[in-house]
């Protein structure tokens, strides 16, 4: 893995004579009051503009402006008809084209496939301010406008669709967004590395098609370049076949567009495949044939280092809303407002989730003065500070500057995860630095409290009781949550998540730290239903399981097929592609696709809800379980049924505070995580 050119090493663009913007313009009149007669990039974005690091189009936005460029932004078009897109002129280098910080189609549908009615991003929290497929949408727009300007896809949308995928919403397999979109080019990951040189090289004149050398890009083209090696994906029983061709000039060929879209099991190893290729110290480039055309997949954008994480996060963001909002709240604003991030990236890899696939697997670190910095940023500048800092994290919160003991190891490894089955013993899980950081936070002058409220990877807290014992005693504000996901050892397989023991370990250690702080704290733990992998008889010991330690769940989290996920090809394929993918013995795995089932491991997380009685005693008599029918603490529903509709039987009644925390911790948590 060659050394990247340093992120802010080059030379401005001409317009950097303008200076930073207040906020980056969203109309005619604020160009002209910057004194600009063009904008050089025009970002399209589903999401409210927020100049705030948190959010990616100001990211992307301040990064280019830092380099000269001139930077326009259109949030939240109306889409029906290509002028919005015109608003601010033909840009001089590109369109950028996201769907915003969450996929679009995961921001407007529940796992249910029922239409959400608020959007977070949205000022007011409305809803439908952004069509379905954004990026797909938009980009067609953009290119109405303006039919020569170049179109640039990229944000979790894109990235996570940037090969043949599986759509769970239309429940079949799609074409790589950039052949849908009819982009010119797709950055994938945190692109800052590639939206700067793509940036730089249209400026001096390179078409799109001339940035295939680029790192974490996505190209269409007619062929194959000249000077490549093209390996087959493998064996279907040995996905790494062709690891011993020389990975500098070796592009890997996937299953087409059409094999993955006729055979599920083809799909499986194409997913396993592009898993294995996603370490940036060994991955290879990947093509895969769409009809008569080759997407063109680079390896994985290099790891930031710390001094670039700190300038990107230290750019001059106006940290608010952009003023044309006015008083209307943005929810995901108010959320993240008095939060820091401090780390990207995850290791842990669990295969329904897009962090890895997104952000991936080595930890990106800011400095601690850095953190610092933007503490009293916050204390200073934002209005209705109160002293509290809400969050201290990033993706987990607890990896911080975490990282393999050995960087020649980690350039040559192919697991899918750091921590599952175990934790790997090159893995180094010191939370020395993140202590020393918590410790320092909180003695900002003006700050009262620094909070924790990201994911806590527990098994990882578990090798330092140190830290559990700093994070409870100083940074827990009643609750925490945390997400052990299931009980029962068939389904954590397949989701790459640790046994219950490991929570068991860390409710003891947390539990004793607040009792030895003199505190009354509770833990929150969150569960998934219907998880490929997950039997009847699975959910049901997870139900017991939630009534014997008293734990009652308002809202629970049905497993969504999101696009690229490992769990996702398990759900699509009924094939384990966490293991090797063999025509005819590929490892089978169970399926919950049908409503009514989907339902019934819904029901069992909230067994304490008469409306799901019926259901749940249906279900026991079929397994054979009906014992566990009755008045009794052993039973998990009664016979009886409250009369009537609603709660009812004596369910109104008031909650203890456990369960008043849960109810509102809980509620619409996971539809924002996942």
């Amino acid at each position: 893995m060659n050394a990247p050119r340093p992120l802010f090493s080059y030379r401005p663009y001409w317009a950097h004579r303008f200076g930073p913007a207040p906020f980056l313009p969203m109309s005619r009149a604020e160009m002209d009051a910057l004194g600009w007669d063009a904008c050089d990039v025009i970002l399209v974005t589903g999401d409210a503009y927020v100049d705030h690091p948190s959010f990616g189009m100001a990211i992307v936005g301040r990064l280019l402006e830092a380099h000269g460029f001139r930077v326009g932004i259109i949030a939240q078009p109306e889409w029906q008809s290509a002028e919005p897109f015109a608003a601010l002129g033909a840009p001089t280098l590109f369109f950028g084209v996201t769907g915003g910080n969450m996929d679009s189609m995961v921001n407007r549908y529940t796992a249910d496939r029922r239409l959400r009615h608020n959007d977070s991003y949205t000022p007011g929290g409305e809803g439908g301010k952004r069509p379905d497929r954004a990026v797909i949408v938009y980009a067609q727009r953009c290119r109405e406008a303006y039919r020569d300007v170049p179109i640039v896809l990229g944000g979790i949308e894109s990235s996570l669709r940037r090969i043949a995928h599986y759509d769970y919403w239309s429940d079949k397999v799609r074409r790589s967004i950039l052949f849908d979109a009819k982009g010119d080019i797709l950055l994938y990951g945190n692109a800052e590395r590639a939206v700067v040189e793509v940036a730089h090289r249209l400026a001096k004149g390179a078409t799109p098609a001339e940035l295939d050398d680029i790192r974490g890009v996505a190209l269409n083209k007619a062929a194959v370049p000249d000077g490549w090696t093209v390996a087959p994906a493998g064996d279907i029983a040995n996905p790494d076949e062709g690891a011993r061709i020389g990975a500098e000039r070796t592009v890997i060929r996937l299953p087409s567009y059409e094999q993955v879209a006729a055979d599920s099991e083809s799909y499986a190893r194409a997913s396993r495949v592009l898993h294995r290729e996603s370490n940036p110290g060994n991955a290879r480039a990947l093509v895969q044939a769409h009809g008569d055309r080759e997407l063109w997949v680079t390896p994985p954008p290099i790891p930031l280092e710390t001094p670039e994480m700190d300038r990107i996060y230290e750019l001059p963001y106006a940290r608010a809303p952009h003023p044309a909002y006015g008083d209307k709240a943005i929810p995901a604003w108010d959320m993240i407002r008095f939060s820091i991030t401090i780390m990207r990236g995850c290791f842990g890899g669990c295969s329904f989730c897009s962090i890895t696939e997104h952000e991936g697997r080595i930890i990106q670190n800011r400095s601690e003065e850095s953190v610092l910095r933007e503490i009293a940023t916050v204390r200073d500048k934002t209005p209705g500070f109160t002293g509290i800092i809400s969050d201290v994290g990033g993706p987990t919160a607890n990896m911080y500057r975490m990282a393999c003991k050995d960087k020649a190891t980690e350039a040559v490894c192919r697991r899918l995860s750091c921590v599952y089955p175990a934790i790997c013993p090159n893995l180094d899980t010191s939370h020395d630095a993140l202590i020393g950081l918590y410790r320092k936070a909180r003695a900002v002058p003006g700050v009262k409290k620094v909070m924790v409220a990201s994911g806590v990877r527990y098994d990882l807290a578990i090798t330092s009781p140190t830290y559990v014992k700093e994070l409870v005693t100083h940074h827990v504000g009643g609750y925490l949550k945390i997400a052990p996901e299931h009980t029962e050892a068939g389904p954590l397989a397949k989701m790459m998540k640790p046994g219950i023991g490991a929570y068991d370990r860390f409710k003891q250690l947390f539990d004793q730290a607040a009792k030895a702080a003199g505190k009354e704290y509770f833990l929150i733990p969150y569960f998934i239903a219907a998880h490929p992998g997950t039997s009847d008889e699975d959910m049901m010991h997870l139900a017991l399981w939630l009534k014997k330690n008293d734990y009652r769940a308002d809202q629970v989290q049905t497993f969504l097929p999101s696009p690229m996920a490992l769990a996702t090809a398990m759900y699509h394929s009924g094939k384990n592609p966490l293991k090797a993918v063999r025509r005819g013995g590929s490892e089978p795995v169970s399926i919950v696709k049908g409503l009514k089932q989907r339902r019934l491991h819904k029901a069992f997380l909230r067994y304490h809800d008469p409306e799901n009685w019926p259901l749940l005693r249906d279900a026991l008599k079929r397994m054979g379980r009906a014992d566990l029918i009755g008045p009794g603490k052993r039973h998990l529903v009664p016979a009886w049924q409250p009369a009537g509709t609603g709660l009812g039987g004596g369910e109104g009644r008031r909650l203890g505070r456990k369960h008043r925390a849960q109810k509102f911790l809980t509620k619409g948590v996971r539809a924002r995580v996942r």
